[in-house]
């Protein structure tokens, strides 16, 4: 059984050393205009482990078997925005009112964005 549980501990800290809080609130992104974007994403996790002892009543290694598994998701749901007047905005990617329309402009204004980034380093 100290099988199965050492299978759970390492499982669920794998879990937790991955789902920090990094993964939901990214990393903070200055732009040379003054304005910060941070990213938001939804994580979803979904954990099952499970064993079996069989062929005898009393349990033993020899007869034990178990698993478990994991799965992660991590989807982009948000933007909030601050800008250099301190006015924050929250920019929805589920939002049908012209979201998908500012993320395009924002994606085709992304390589004027990098090279100001770059400038600004430099």
């Amino acid at each position: 059984m100290s099988e199965m549980s050492d299978i759970i501990k390492a499982s669920l800290e794998g879990i937790k050393n991955f789902a920090d809080i990094e993964t939901v609130i990214g990393n903070v992104i200055n732009t040379p205009s003054g304005v910060t974007v941070i990213p938001i994403s939804k994580m979803t996790v979904g954990f099952a482990g499970g064993g079996l002892d069989y062929g005898q009543k009393k349990m033993s290694q020899q007869n034990f078997g178990s698993g478990s598994g994991t799965g992660i998701s991590i989807t982009p749901v948000a933007f909030l925005t601050v800008a250099s007047d301190s006015t924050v905005n929250l920019i929805s990617l589920n939002d049908d009112s012209g979201t998908k329309d500012r993320m395009m402009s924002l994606i085709e204004h992304s390589p004027e964005l990098i090279e100001r980034i770059r400038a600004s380093l430099s």
